[in-house]
């Protein structure tokens, strides 16, 4: 049986442009995993590079920032057993022309910056990307 974790998943500038974030909410909690938090936010320069340290010398850092700061997000986290996994399955590979049939990059993901979803790769990344968008007391 898998633990019971938490996951933050982001509905990136695009997706949520183009309409789809209650698709995307709706696809996680058809997974059946409990939507403990939700918002809708526009992330400053500040979160974005927080958030995306990991990737800060990457050449593409840069182009990630600007976009993520282009335009309102929708942030949720999600919470079940297998949680991380099961939201990683579902959001498909990071490059929507390589994520398999019916997963939600390849339904709305555009490019890999533009993939329509972002969700944490791990238990504890997801507890330092919570703390970034949400206050304890936000979070059922």
């Amino acid at each position: 049986m898998a633990a019971m974790e938490r996951s933050l998943v982001l509905v990136k500038p695009d997706a949520v442009r183009d309409g789809h974030s209650d698709e995307i909410i709706g696809r996680l909690e058809g997974l059946g995993l409990k939507k403990v938090a939700l918002k809708t936010l526009r992330m400053d320069r500040a979160l974005a590079e927080k958030h995306y340290a990991i990737h800060r010398e990457k050449p593409f850092f840069g182009e990630l920032v600007a976009y993520m700061t282009s335009a309102p997000i929708v942030a949720a986290v999600f919470e079940g057993e297998g949680a991380v996994a099961r939201i990683r399955q579902e959001m498909g590979a990071t490059d929507p022309s390589k994520a398999d049939t019916g997963t939600i990059r390849a339904d709305f993901g555009r490019d890999v910056t533009r993939n329509a979803v972002h969700g944490s790769d791990a238990v504890e990344t997801a507890a330092k990307e919570i703390r970034l968008f949400f206050a304890e007391e936000e979070i059922a």
